[in-house]
Parts: C-alpha cells; structure tokens; sequence
C-alpha cells in the first residue's frame, strides 16, 4: 500500500496451473510483507502468531535480501499457512548495473523503471529462488509478480511531479511519456511468461499466477500527491491487449475504500471489482491487498467502527465470489502498518477476525 509505505519510508500459451476460480470458496488471508528485513526469531513469533489466530492464507514478498525472504516462506510452510508470493519487480538484481532509478523527489523512493527491467536476470534469480523453495518443500499457492504498477510509487515509467498540486492524468493518452510506459507493460507481460515458465518447472507447478495488485489511488489523490497513476480497470484492459490472458489465472487488484459508511464502502468495492470476470468469460480477480483504518491505539482496542466496515467488504467479497467473479482477498496488514493493522494490544483485533473469518461454502 502506497500510502503505508509513504509514511515507513519517510520515518506458453495458458498453462496448466490450478485455476483461482476452481477453488469452492474464496480465500481469505492476510498480508505481511518484507520478512527478510527480520531475525530469523522474528519471522518465527510474527507467523506464528498468524497461525495461532486462525488464518490460513498469507501473502509474503520475495524481496532482498532473497534468502531471509525464502527462509520466512519455510516458516510459513512448515506452519500450514498457504502462501501468496508477491515477487517485488523492484529488486535491483533484476536490473543492468548501469540503470538508474527515475527520482521522487525526496517525497518518495527513487524507482527503476519497469522498461527497464531485465529479464535474464529476472529468470535466474527466479529460477535460483525456486530452486531453493522447492529443496526446503515450500509449496506456493500463488504468485504475483509486481505491485501497483499502475502507479508511480511502484513503477518508474510513470512520472513523480516536482511540484505536487497540479492536474495528473486522467487516461493513458495524458501520460509525459506514453511510450515508456507501453514498453514497461510490454516488459511486464514478458515478465508473466518467464514467471509461467519457471513455476512450470518448480515442485509449485500448479500455483495461481496473478497479475500485480493494481492501486485504487484516485485521481484527485494523485493530483494532491504530484504522481501518475491510471486506473486499475484501463490498465488491465491494456496488459490484456498485450496477451496478458495467455500467462495469468487472475487479476490483482487492491482496495482501500477509505470510508467508514457501510453503503459507500459496498459502492465502492463493487465499482472497483466490475472488470473481474468468470474464468470461463475472462479472469477473475484477487484482492491481493484492501485495509480499513483505525485510528484509535489505546488498549484494549476499540473496533466497533471497523467491525462495520469489514462486514460491508465481505458482503461485497462474497457476492463475488459466489460470482466466481473473486478467488481471493488479503488484508493489509497484520502487524506493521499503524492504522491498518489486525494485529492489536498483543491479539487478533475484533475486527480482524472478520477480516480473515473463511468464507461460507453453502
């Protein structure tokens, strides 16, 4: 999530992995990223207080330092938590030593541009991660390479304002370079194959490939923020007519509604999911990433206006689902995130039962 990470960084054709919609019912589960920055002691207690709390579903990064992330995977595995691989596309391995990242201005990350990405490099460090996986007996329920790239926090072919507060663009056509950012979603689907190529091989053979969680950030929010960003809907319509289809089971998406009125969440969530689809009709999607605040840090915690929020996403969720129109939908965060988090006065918040309670199968 964009916003979090704003606030931590200034303090083949169609394969043959297990289609996301052949599940019965979606998964609920719960992220916690970037592991690998922790002792292996850390990791251990973070997990498997995520296990002792019901969850079943986690969504963890492959990030650097690559071998502490592998090692937190191990933990998760060993714990039974399903695992959802978010492949941080940023890693600058995957990069030639002579790229330099676009700036942001010191309001956020200097970021390489996904044009840029190599995708040799990309495969072996794949491949080698895999490789790893596979020897210690993770097996991955997911992967999703990439994050939010349709926004300049996350991909560096769309532009960070110098000055925030003027007008940003509206579509695609807008965009100060149209054509860089054309040959990053060209790079990205390139990057989609290898990714299909590798699990092939790998003892996950059969995970969900699902494209990168895609921001909800708005317009008027970009506009404040002096960054691009595009639309979730129009991006995909854009990876689709580059082939994306021929390479992912799904579409990732994240929603962060950021109001407390369960009519206007419900409203929300539903406009946003509207290009999710059937697997027989198109792709369905994952919700690799959704949050509601709480502001409130006193102990113990008071989540009576969160309770009612959560219960709007999940009545939105499983219509969805019962659509087969949604696999997936993992809450951001458990434990790191100050306003977002689940993970309160040392137990699972009231309203974070309801945020990875599993889904009815009736």
């Amino acid at each position: 999530m964009l916003v979090a990470a704003l606030v931590c960084w200034a303090a083949l054709s169609h394969g043959g992995s297990a289609l996301a919609s052949e599940a019965a019912v979606a998964r609920f589960g719960i992220n916690r990223l970037n592991l690998a920055w922790l002792k292996p002691a850390e990791q251990e207690r973070i997990l498997q207080e995520i296990a002792d709390s019901g969850a079943t579903h986690v969504r963890l990064s492959l990030s650097r330092p690559v071998d502490k992330s592998i090692d937190a995977l191990e933990i998760a595995n060993r714990l039974g938590l399903r695992i959802l691989l978010e492949i941080q596309l940023s890693n600058k391995s995957y990069y030639a030593d002579t790229v330099r990242p676009r700036t942001g201005f010191g309001r956020i990350w200097d970021i390489n541009r996904l044009s840029d990405l190599d995708l040799d490099r990309y495969r072996a460090g794949l491949k080698a991660a895999l490789k790893r996986m596979d020897a210690l007996g993770i097996r991955l329920d997911a992967v999703e390479p990439g994050n939010e790239i349709n926004l300049a926090g996350y991909n560096g072919d769309l532009a960070v304002y110098e000055k925030p507060g003027q007008p940003t663009p509206r579509s695609v056509t807008d965009l100060r370079d149209r054509a860089a950012f054309e040959k990053g979603l060209d790079k990205y689907v390139e990057a989609l194959r290898v990714t299909r190529e590798e699990m092939q091989q790998s003892e996950s053979r059969d995970a969900v490939i699902v494209s990168a969680g895609l921001a909800d950030m708005g317009a008027r929010q970009a506009d404040r923020e002096g960054m691009e960003r595009l639309d979730p809907a129009e991006v995909i319509a854009l990876l689709k007519t580059k082939g994306m289809d021929r390479f992912v089971d799904a579409y990732g998406i994240h929603i962060y509604p950021a109001r407390k009125d369960p009519k206007a969440i419900r409203s929300v969530a539903t406009k946003l999911l509207d290009f999710c689809e059937p697997a027989d009709q198109g792709r369905p999607c994952w919700v690799t990433e959704w949050g509601i605040g709480n502001r409130a840090q006193s102990c113990p915690v008071d989540d009576r206006e969160r309770e009612g929020a959560m219960t709007a996403m999940r009545t939105v969720f499983e219509q969805f689902s019962k659509e087969k129109r949604l696999d997936a939908a993992y809450y951001y965060d458990w434990d790191t995130e100050k306003n977002y988090r689940l993970w309160r006065c040392g137990k699972l918040s009231p309203a974070g039962a309801l945020a990875i309670e599993p889904a009815n199968d009736d």
